[in-house]
This record gives structure tokens, sequence and C-alpha cells, in this order.
């Protein structure tokens, strides 16, 4: 079967629509937490070069983008 057979308007439609909902989650997380904390988070790893906090950051960007396909898959 041709994987290109497969694909419809709908499905394409649907996983475009869940890529911005995943995305914009991911920004308004990383901005909620911009807000939390009593330093930017951009100058302490873009300038301060702070390699502990860009881990840590990775870290919660992996966990929310699991549970956000989590969601989308069920």
């Amino acid at each position: 079967m041709d994987i290109l057979a497969q694909v419809t308007a709908s499905g394409l439609f649907g996983t475009v629509i869940y890529t911005v909902v995943g995305v914009g989650l991911l920004a308004a997380c990383w901005y909620i937490l911009d807000l939390l904390t009593p330093y930017s988070l951009h100058k302490e790893i873009e300038e301060d070069q702070n390699v502990a906090l860009a881990i840590v950051i990775a870290g919660l960007f992996l966990s929310v983008a699991i549970i956000i396909a989590a969601v989308i898959l069920s």
C-alpha cells in the first residue's frame, strides 16, 4: 500500500492543528517559567552560560512534549 494514499486532508489538517497547539503550549510554559523565576532565563542561559539551567529547561520541555504527545495520541 502506498503511504501517500493513506494521507487524508482531515488527518493532515489535524496534525497541523495539534502541532501549532503543542508549540504554543511549549512557548506558554517557557513564558510562565520566565515570569515565575526571579531572574531572566534568557540572560542566564545565553549570556552567563548556565549549563545546569539549560539542562533543567531541556528536561522540562521534553516532559511537556511527552505529555502533549500522549494527549494527542489518546
